[in-house]
């Protein structure tokens, strides 16, 4: 059974930095593809980045780019997102997912494997 855990999130202040962790288990971790999303209150899920199975590739949105950075670490089944100077619009919950292959495309649909979310807010 696939399991995605995503740890890491909480209320933070404009500008700060923080960094989301998600541990994988069940799965051949180094595989796949995968990414993150997030989901904004009343707004649909959308693409933040990915991450090719070798780590050396990686997608940003570009709502994001430039202050986001995702990596991932084998030997520990993990993939991380950095997440610097957090605005209030970086409010969401952020989830984790495995793409069914090896490219980290930006679709919904392109994921089987999803984590239950972790709240970031970002808020004076």
């Amino acid at each position: 059974q696939v399991q995605l855990v995503e740890s890491g999130g909480g209320l933070v202040q404009p500008g700060d930095s923080l960094k989301l962790s998600c541990g994988v288990s069940g799965s051949t971790f180094s595989n796949y593809a995968m990414a993150w999303f997030r989901q904004a209150p009343g707004k649909v899920r959308e693409f933040v980045a990915g991450i090719n199975p070798g780590g050396t590739n990686t997608y940003y949105a570009g709502s994001v780019e430039g202050r986001v950075s995702i990596s991932r670490d084998s030997a520990a089944n993990t993939v991380y997102l950095r997440l610097n100077s957090l605005k209030p619009e970086d409010t969401a919950v952020y989830y984790c997912a495995r793409n069914r292959g090896v490219l980290p495309t930006n679709r919904l649909t392109d994921y089987d494997y999803w984590g239950q979310g972790i709240q970031v807010t970002v808020s004076s």
